[in-house]
């Protein structure tokens, strides 16, 4: 089984109410090859929500409480952060999933990429809190554009 976030199968559940739709993804949900998951929903936000980037390192650093989650505002928004990166593995775990598919560049999904903590639309290495917590656990993640990259190598796209 494979884990994706809700926004890559059209889910409008970004923070702007919005999705970032990939079709190949969208039809695995739709064939039952995948299940969504949205992290940020499962640590009790709502949609729409104001933008949020992590200050002072990444995931792992919010993880062990050296980073912060911040909303624009000035807001720190790091537990429910956790809460729903805690919530996404067990979930996964239950699943059986054998790869999670998250949103590249978001403070809680990005695998590889965030943005840099000060809402300039930078970008920086590192991985948001889900991604963190659940490579950690030795679960693989990915982000879309690694995944279909994957899929065109095998044949399968």
């Amino acid at each position: 089984m494979i884990v994706v976030s809700s926004c890559l199968a059209g889910m409008k559940v970004r923070y702007n109410g919005t999705h970032c739709l990939h079709e190949v993804i969208q039809r695995l949900v739709e064939e039952k090859k995948a299940v969504t998951v949205c992290p940020e929903l499962m640590g009790g936000f709502t949609t729409p929500r104001e933008p949020a980037e992590i200050q002072g390192g990444n995931g792992d650093d919010v993880l062990d409480g050296r980073a912060r989650v911040i909303e624009k505002s000035g807001r720190d928004v790091s537990d429910m952060y956790i809460k729903g990166a805690q919530a996404a593995l067990e979930r996964i775990r239950e699943l059986g999933a054998s790869l999670v598919v998250l949103k590249e560049y978001s403070p809680s999904c990005g695998s590889a990429m965030i943005y840099n903590g000060q809402f300039e639309n930078k970008r920086i290495d590192g991985s948001g809190v889900t991604s963190a917590l659940l490579k950690r656990e030795g679960i693989e993640v990915v982000s879309e554009e690694q995944f279909l990259d994957r899929l065109r190598r095998s044949g399968e796209l």
